[in-house]
C-alpha cells in the first residue's frame, strides 16, 4: 500500500513513538533469530507469543508481549512499513502520548478478539474429558497454534487514517488504480470477516484479531474526534 499524494518533508520525518515502536520490534525479531528463530520448537514462541487460555504455555502477559514478535522478515517488515507510513501521520495529529495509548489500546483489543476466537474454535474439545495421550496431543497442537504481530494494532492505524483522511487516495497491491483510504479500510476489514469466518485450511493469519484492532481503532477515533472537530482530507 503506498500514498497517491506528496504530504511533503514534514510528514517524511518519523515521528518519537513511531521510530521507537519500529525499533524495538525490529531488535525483538532480532532476538527471536539469535535465541531460536522460528523452528519448532520454539521457546521464545512458548513464553510470549499469544497462546489460547487452555494452552500449558498461556500466560496473561502475552496479550502484551505478542504484538512486539513477527513470524518472519516479511511479516515485520510490512508492519513496520504500514506503521511508518501511516502512524507517523496519525501521531503527528495527537502527539505521542495519545497515539501510543490508541496503538496499545488497539493491540490489547486484538489480543482479546484472538482469544475470544481460541474460545469459539476450540469450544467442543475444550469442554470434553481427554485422556492423557490426547491431552498430551492435544497440548502440542496449542503450543504450535500461536498468534504473534503488531498487525491488530497496524489495523486500528488503518481505522484511524480512514476517518481523519478519508478521501487520501492510496494504491493497495496489487489494484492498479488509486483507491480512497475509507474504501480502502471498508474492503481491508471485508477481506478478514470473510476470512474468519471462512477459514482456509492451513491459513495462518488472525482475522478476527485484525478486526478487533479495526473496530477499537474506530471507537478511538470517534471518541476523541468529538473534541476535536477539525476534517482532515
Amino acid at each position: 500500500m503506498a500514498y497517491n499524494s506528496n504530504y511533503g518533508n514534514s510528514f517524511q520525518r518519523t515521528t518519537p513513538i513511531v521510530l521507537n515502536l519500529i525499533i524495538i520490534n525490529v531488535l525483538v525479531f532480532l532476538a527471536q533469530m539469535l535465541i531460536g528463530g522460528n523452528q519448532e520448537p520454539n521457546k521464545v514462541a512458548d513464553l510470549f507469543a499469544l497462546h489460547h487460555y487452555k494452552s500449558d504455555y498461556f500466560a496473561p502477559y502475552q496479550i502484551v508481549t505478542h504484538m512486539f514478535m513477527h513470524g518472519s522478515f516479511g511479516h515485520l517488515f510490512f508492519n513496520m512499513l504500514a506503521l511508518f507510513m501511516f502512524g507517523v501521520m496519525i501521531e503527528r495529529v495527537w502527539g505521542p502520548k495519545r497515539f501510543l495509548i490508541f496503538y496499545i489500546s488497539c493491540g490489547l483489543v486484538a489480543a482479546f478478539a484472538q482469544l475470544g476466537n481460541y474460545v469459539i474454535n476450540f469450544w467442543e474439545i475444550d469442554h470434553m474429558v481427554l485422556g492423557n495421550d490426547l491431552n498430551m496431543q492435544y497440548q502440542a497442537s496449542l503450543q504450535r497454534g500461536y498468534t504473534v504481530g503488531a498487525s491488530g494494532a497496524i489495523m486500528g492505524i488503518f481505522a484511524a487514517f480512514a476517518y481523519l483522511f478519508p478521501n487520501t487516495e492510496l494504491i493497495i497491491f496489487p489494484i492498479p488504480v488509486p483507491i480512497k483510504a475509507k474504501y480502502a479500510v471498508a474492503i481491508m476489514a471485508a477481506i478478514d470477516l470473510f476470512g474468519g469466518v471462512y477459514p482456509t485450511a492451513g491459513g495462518n493469519i488472525a482475522h478476527f484479531a485484525h478486526l478487533g484492532g479495526l473496530a477499537m481503532g474506530f471507537i478511538l477515533v470517534i471518541i476523541w474526534n468529538k473534541t476535536n472537530k477539525k476534517t482532515f482530507y
